[in-house]
């Protein structure tokens, strides 16, 4: 039934104040998020632009948004979906900014061995196909292996006259301490040139318009964690876990590493999870079940997903092309893309906490 008026602007926005983002716990309209709307007779437009491409409810937000203006009468109503990811204000002072940089994640781990690398590798590839840019800095200074699972063996890095020039693959913008060396080269650092590195590769990098910066770290907990929190502001970082009490243990200290060098633990993932055997579909807890979601509660930190021992995962990392790239719609390419939208959605409600702790400071003026 047609209303024998048409809502105006106040009664649109009226109903849409119904819709709610199920992470901010707050209505889209008082969240800004509804852009461009115009009002056509019995005709509604309007955009809503999520705080992230990777949101997982963006479509059910989407459909409640066409329900509650149709509830007023309107005969047609169109929906546009974008996004513009919002930067986290990373605790530490007299930290800048980096340039081109809106969040840095740094992806870690309490030992190795536990897929640390081929996380941060189908992590970032994950968010880029959801359409964020993304960059991918392997800060694993003693073992950078990212080159190797992005098929950029022997890639030569180069600059623009003023600093380097990140290499591209697959829709994501890519430095490794691996450009720089031999591939045989053992790296035989103390911290002093640790600490220098990591800062060129902040600061010395044409990083261009990054919505989520992935580190991957070295495991365990050094200088490089270290000198990261003193480089540049972390939205917050990823612990990577296997289930088993040995990783569980050196995963725990990993998080209140991170908690004591002020990066908020975005969450934990776990990695190796099961075994589900491709003829049976049967479920093997190889390394043992549940305990990346039970530290994840004991340390009050959000879970971010289960993913599986799976070959392809494997044999993608070798050749070079990484699983969700190379087998999109595999089970465990999905597990991925579930870590991806739950990691944007941590990273959304950080950068909305943060933006309301700081309403009403007045900002600092720099003197030049």
């Amino acid at each position: 039934m047609m209303l024998a008026t048409m809502p105006d602007r106040e009664s649109v926005l009226g109903a849409l104040r119904a819709v709610v983002d199920p992470d901010l716990h707050r209505d889209i309209v008082t969240l800004g998020f509804v852009k461009d709307l115009v009002i056509d007779g019995a005709r509604v437009s309007f955009t809503i632009e999520l705080t992230t491409p990777a949101c997982p409810v963006k479509d059910q937000m989407r459909d409640q948004a066409v329900a509650a203006v149709r509830a007023l009468g309107v005969a047609e109503v169109t929906v546009q979906l974008t996004a513009k990811v919002r930067s986290v204000s990373a605790p530490g002072a007299g930290k800048m900014p980096l340039p081109g940089v809106k969040n840095v994640i740094a992806v870690g781990a309490g030992k190795g061995g536990v897929g640390k690398t081929t996380v941060a590798v189908n992590l970032a590839l994950a968010l880029a196909k959801c359409g964020s840019t993304v960059g991918i800095l392997d800060a694993d200074i003693y073992g950078p292996n990212v080159p190797i699972m992005l098929g950029l063996s022997g890639t030569q890095l180069e600059t623009d006259g003023q600093r380097i020039v990140p290499a591209e693959r697959y829709g994501a913008q890519i430095v490794s301490m691996a450009f720089l060396t031999q591939d045989d080269q053992a790296i035989i650092w103390r911290g002093p040139m640790l600490h220098s590195a990591v800062q060129q590769f902040f600061r010395d990098v044409a990083w261009r318009d990054l919505d989520y910066l992935i580190v991957d770290m070295p495991p365990g907990t050094g200088d490089v964690a270290l000198s990261l929190s003193q480089t540049v502001p972390v939205a917050g970082a990823i612990v990577v876990t296997t289930p088993q009490k040995v990783s569980l243990a050196d995963s725990r200290r990993a998080i209140r590493m991170y908690q004591k060098l002020n990066i908020p633990p975005i969450g934990i993932v776990e990695n190796m999870s099961y075994f589900a055997c491709e003829n049976c579909h049967h479920e093997s807890d190889i390394f043992g079940h549940g305990g990346g979601e039970s530290l994840a509660a004991e340390m009050g930190v959000p879970f971010l997903g289960r993913l599986p021992v799976y070959q392809a995962i494997r044999e993608g990392g070798d050749s070079g092309v990484p699983l969700v790239i190379g087998d999109s719609a595999s089970p465990a390419a999905r597990a991925f893309l579930t870590v991806a939208e739950r990691t944007a959605a941590q990273v959304s409600i950080a950068a909305h906490q943060s933006a309301e702790a700081n309403k009403g400071k007045i900002p600092l003026i720099q003197i030049r």
